[in-house]
């Protein structure tokens, strides 16, 4: 048995496509590219392949995370070759590399998630930095998200680490983000962009690393 760690990006061509639309689509390209894949057991088995964590639709990015299970040894090499040519624009294969089989799931691992956020302003950068500061000097930051089940109130200044000013170009901001990703919570970059006092929907969000546990 085999566990490779695969590190690859999502582009504009398919910032639309769900999380489980993923799942399927690097199912179909690692069958087509005959990856030996370990299967789940049971009435319905299934190919033991597992997301570090899912993307919000509409958000690119160059860190997306993902575990495969082989039945057998396979080059890392040889891999990323294969299965390159199965996969459609918008992914790309960056990295694969093994990881020792007994480490926890990948999803336990996650901490936190960093974005690069395009936002349109008419505000100057000294004032969009005062907001940032604001923002990260407050102790809470009381927030409700509308879901399927109801609305969802917590405070969300817990989910928010870090917030920088990048760049500045009337009539767009870039701020860098490093949001909490863990099974206590998930930051989201649109409501942080809401928190700080933007009217405007973010333009582009990019998800660039995802951060976990060192032990």
């Amino acid at each position: 048995m085999q566990r490779l760690r695969i590190r690859f990006c999502r582009g504009v061509e398919i910032q639309f496509i769900s999380h489980l639309d993923i799942i399927r689509l690097w199912q179909r390209a690692l069958h087509r590219a005959e990856i030996p894949l370990s299967y789940s057991e049971g009435f319905n088995p299934h190919p033991r392949i597992s997301l570090a964590v899912p993307l919000a639709i509409g958000v690119t990015s160059e860190a997306e995370l993902m575990d495969i299970l082989c039945t057998k040894w396979v080059s890392p090499h040889w891999f990323s070759a294969a299965v390159s040519q199965q996969l459609p624009p918008g992914i790309e294969i960056l990295q694969v590399y093994p990881i020792n089989s007994n480490q926890s799931s990948l999803q336990s691992q996650v901490r936190y998630a960093e974005y690069k956020v395009e936002v349109e302003t008419e505000k100057e950068p000294k004032d969009i930095e005062s907001g940032l500061s604001s923002l990260l000097s407050a102790e809470h930051l009381p927030w409700q998200h509308q879901r399927d089940t109801g609305i969802r109130s917590y405070d969300l200044r817990v989910l928010i680490d870090n917030l920088r000013l990048i760049d500045w170009h009337r009539p767009y901001c870039t701020i860098e983000m490093k949001l909490r990703c863990d099974n206590s919570g998930s930051g989201r970059p649109e409501q942080v962009t809401a928190a700080l006092g933007f009217a405007h929907y973010p333009q582009s969000m990019h998800r660039t690393k995802l951060i976990l546990k060192t032990s």
